[in-house]
C-alpha cells in the first residue's frame, strides 16, 4: 500500500509549532498531559512504544484523542513488531528516530503514515527517494540550527520535525533555521512553558 506521506503530514502539522512527546509515563498521566496540551491548542501528541508495555499509554491517549478529533502517533517505532503494536493500539501514524525502509514499508502497509528519523544528507536523500517529504531530525540539539539551514539548499521540498534536546527558549531559533515543528517532552508538562509556546 502506498500512502501520500507528505499530504498526510502537511495536514496534520498545519498551523502547529510543537509536538508533545510523553515517554514512559503511566496511561492516566499520559492522558492528563495530552488533555492539557490539547486544551492549549497543541494538537500533536506522540507516545513512544520502544519498551514493552508502553502501548497501554498509547492506547489510552488514542482513546482520549478520538473524542476530541485528535490523532495520536506512536513513537520509537524501530521494528516490524513495533509497527504491529502501534496499529493494534490505534495509532494514527508512526515515528522513528532513524531510517529503516522495512519499517517504513510495514507502516504504510498497515495504513499508517511514517515519519522516519534522519541525521545526515544521505539519510535525507534516501528518505526522499522512498517518498517521504516530512522527516524527524534526531538528535536535533546535537546537530544544531545550522544543520537545518544547510539542508534547505539541497532539499528545498523536505520539511523537518526537530526532536531531541530542543528547549522552549530555542523553538523560535529552530523554526527560523528551517524546522517546521519542534518535538518536545517533559518541558511541555510545565504550564509556564506551555503558555510561552502557545501564547
Amino acid at each position: 500500500m502506498t500512502l501520500d506521506q507528505g499530504d498526510y503530514f502537511d495536514r496534520l502539522f498545519a498551523d502547529q509549532r510543537v509536538m508533545a512527546i510523553w515517554r514512559g509515563l503511566p496511561a492516566d498521566e499520559t492522558v492528563a498531559l495530552s488533555e492539557r496540551v490539547w486544551d492549549a491548542s497543541v494538537d500533536l501528541v506522540e507516545v513512544p512504544i520502544g519498551k514493552p508495555g508502553q502501548e497501554e499509554a498509547l492506547a489510552a491517549a488514542v482513546q482520549a484523542g478520538e473524542g476530541r478529533g485528535r490523532a495520536v502517533g506512536a513513537g520509537t517505532v524501530v521494528s516490524l513488531g513495533h509497527v504491529e503494536r502501534a496499529a493494534a493500539a490505534g495509532a494514527a501514524y508512526t515515528i522513528a528516530p532513524g531510517l529503516n525502509p522495512a519499517v517504513l514499508e510495514a507502516s504504510h502497509a498497515a495504513g499508517l503514515p511514517h515519519l522516519p528519523g534522519v541525521a545526515t544528507a544521505s539519510e535525507v536523500g534516501l528518505a526522499r527517494e522512498l517518498g517521504c517529504t516530512w522527516m524527524k531530525v534526531f538528535p536535533a540539539s546535537a546537530l544544531g540550527v545550522d544543520w537545518f539551514k544547510a539542508m534547505s539548499g539541497p532539499f528545498p521540498d523536505v520539511k523537518f520535525v526537530a526532536t531531541g534536546g530542543v528547549g522552549p527558549d530555542e523553538v523560535d531559533a529552530y523554526l527560523a533555521a528551517g524546522a517546521s515543528v519542534i518535538g518536545m517532552g517533559s518541558a511541555l508538562a510545565d504550564p509556564a512553558n506551555l503558555a510561552k509556546l502557545t501564547g
